[in-house]
């Protein structure tokens, strides 16, 4: 499927059948940013075969919403990480990255996305913190 040219994948939601629409929902499924998923959505701008255009985007919207999720969490499951690494209070570790406690739980929960300068800033907070909690330990 994802070897299918352009017209392939129009001719599959046009005159295809469910098998062949299952097919493209699970490539789409798997990747909802790929080829497969980039060419149903090109397909969809200029053909709109009765009910399967409207299922077709309700599928990349969903696809890109369970990914866009699963991003955020792993965003804030590094988050959370990292203060826990660090050893550093909740509050400690906000001001050392420059943020409020508040807006670090945001983070930390996945409600919101830091910027990427800032998680740069969030991961070298704690392995520097980090560093310093085995420094004073020593030996």
């Amino acid at each position: 499927m994802e070897r299918w040219p352009v017209e392939a994948v129009q001719t599959a939601l046009e005159r295809g059948s469910v098998r062949d629409w299952q097919r493209l929902i699970q490539a789409i499924d798997r990747d909802p940013w790929g080829k497969t998923a980039r060419q149903v959505e090109h397909v969809l701008t200029y053909s709109r075969p009765y009910g399967v255009a409207n299922l077709m985007e309700r599928v990349l919207q969903s696809a890109r919403t369970g990914a866009e999720r699963a991003e955020r969490e792993v965003v804030a499951g590094r988050i959370t990480q990292a203060i826990a690494d660090s050893g550093l209070t909740r509050a400690d570790f906000a001001s050392r990255i420059g943020t409020s406690v508040s807006r670090l739980s945001t983070y930390a929960t996945g409600k919101v996305v830091p910027s990427a300068a800032l998680m740069v800033r969030i991961e070298r907070v704690a392995a520097e913190a980090a560093r310093q909690k085995v420094a004073k330990s020593g030996p």
